[in-house]
């Protein structure tokens, strides 16, 4: 009998998960297998939010494999090692797989190839994670795009793949060891937040409650912060409960049902899973970025911020209400709406003048739904320096953006109670001189104006010196 291995990873799910289906369609056995990382305590690239979410995915996924007469086998080490010894033990002919995006998935799929050529096993990389990947969208010349709008125009031309069902029954041989599902523990991790309901049938329900009531009015909500109406769907494709061809095929469905003005909201939604697309083809061209600018004219420059402000941004206690806000909903909930990603982004980079790697890298420890490309895009986009950024000069004036996307003060007052009986009027002006406004809530650390001066200064002066357009 056939047996072939899946190893999962950010592809959490039974349904339209191409390399699980690959794996039914080539054997009659197949043994579907989590690796569990052996790190414990801190990590770069990962948190107690995120891995409590992927806890809670594991075990709705071991439940879905159950149910189709499978069972998920965890084991825990080396990827490689641990697969080659699920091979010994089940004499599987192939390993099945949904290739990582991120750098550091992709090594470990290199070294997985190498092991399989030596040992004689077939080893089979799937499409999965995006509706495109490597070189399906390059520029006339065979380049990668640095920009998105070509970017998404080429993008839109490109055969889209029809998303596949659930899969309906599976057999895994009896006998195999594997591991407890995990815990927080396993990483030596502490809850810090209450994150969303994990799993692939909580994902779905989010999408189908998106899809009805959330998808025509989009455009509209997306950057209110207050009430604010977002998918909240990043976790899901992050982790693979949703398939993302799915998302996209249910969208278009969706769209032909609105009027105009739905339409144009549908449209933007769908635009935003192109940006996502877009910076997973920038990590797979650049993998640099994680290290260095996107833009090498700004490569090497200094940022001469204090780092005890990075300290009071983390807490949320610089005095800019709707940074305050926004950084204490991440610590509460491990999320934070995009257009405050914005904000705290361009405060900490233009604002306090420090290095974008220290918010990028905080960011990923906090958020649930934190993904190492489009968080490294982002932050990029908002300090001047990555692919199609907002130009240095363009500096977020954070008491203006919180009149503008929370006018009533609702959002800063549900997360600040400090400041729950300020006028709202008063939470978007800068207080006077040393002054506060209100007891117990610092005054602002920066004079925004004095702030935005210096970083036009800073960013102006080293482009200039190093060729970039200013």
């Amino acid at each position: 009998m056939n047996t072939a291995l899946v190893w999962l990873r950010r592809d959490l799910r039974i349904t339209d998960n191409t390399a699980l289906a690959a794996a039914a369609d080539h054997a009659a056995s197949v043994v579907p297998v989590y690796v569990l990382s052996a790190w414990r305590g801190y990590h770069r690239w990962t948190g107690a939010n995120r891995q409590r979410f992927l806890c809670g995915c594991l075990s709705s996924l071991a439940q879905n494999l159950t149910a189709t007469g499978a069972r998920l086998v965890v084991r825990k080490g080396s990827a490689v090692e641990e697969l080659a010894r699920l091979v010994d033990e089940t004499h599987a002919n192939a390993i099945f797989f949904n290739r990582d995006p991120d750098p550091f998935g992709r090594r470990t799929e290199d070294e997985l190839g190498a092991y399989g050529e030596k040992a004689g096993i077939m080893v089979v990389g799937c499409k999965d994670a995006t509706i495109h990947e490597r070189d399906e969208v390059l520029t006339s010349a065979g380049e990668p795009f640095r920009v998105f709008t070509p970017y998404a125009r080429a993008w839109a031309k490109v055969g889209k793949a029809k998303a596949r069902g659930r899969i309906g029954a599976l057999r895994t041989p009896n006998r195999l060891s594997s591991l407890p599902l995990p815990t927080l523990e396993t990483w030596g991790l502490k809850p810090e937040a209450e994150v969303l309901a994990p799993g692939e049938k909580a994902a779905r329900a989010r999408m189908k409650w998106f899809l009805e009531h959330g998808l025509a009015n989009y455009a509209a909500g997306r950057n209110a912060l207050a009430g604010e109406l977002t998918s909240r769907l990043s976790q899901d494709l992050r982790f693979g409960l949703l398939s993302i061809r799915e998302l996209f095929e249910k969208c278009h469905e969706r769209e032909s049902e609105l009027s105009a003005s739905g339409k144009r909201s549908a449209n933007k939604f769908m635009s935003e899973l192109v940006w996502r697309e877009f910076y997973v083809n920038i990590l797979w061209h650049f993998p640099e970025v994680l290290d260095m600018e996107f833009n090498p004219k700004f490569r090497g420059m200094d940022w001469p911020g204090d780092l005890e402000h990075f300290d009071l941004w983390c807490a949320g206690e610089t005095g800019f209400p709707i940074v305050d806000a926004a950084m204490r909903q991440l610590g509460q909930t491990g999320y934070m709406p995009n257009r405050a990603r914005m904000i705290v982004a361009m405060f900490l980079t233009k604002d306090l003048l420090l290095d974008w790697r220290l918010g990028e890298s905080y960011f990923m420890q906090k958020l649930t739904d934190g993904e190492i490309s489009s968080n490294n895009g982002g932050w990029q986009w908002s300090a001047g320096t990555g692919a199609d950024a907002a130009p240095y000069f363009r500096i977020l004036n954070p008491w203006t953006q919180g009149a503008r996307f929370d006018p009533d003060g609702e959002y800063v007052k549900k997360w600040v109670p400090e400041l729950r009986n300020v006028p709202a009027k008063l939470l978007f002006e800068p207080p006077a001189s040393g002054e506060r406004l209100a007891a117990g809530y610092p005054a602002p650390i920066v004079d925004h104006a004095r702030a935005r001066e210096k970083a036009l200064e800073l960013f102006g002066r080293y482009g200039r010196a190093h060729g970039a357009r200013v």
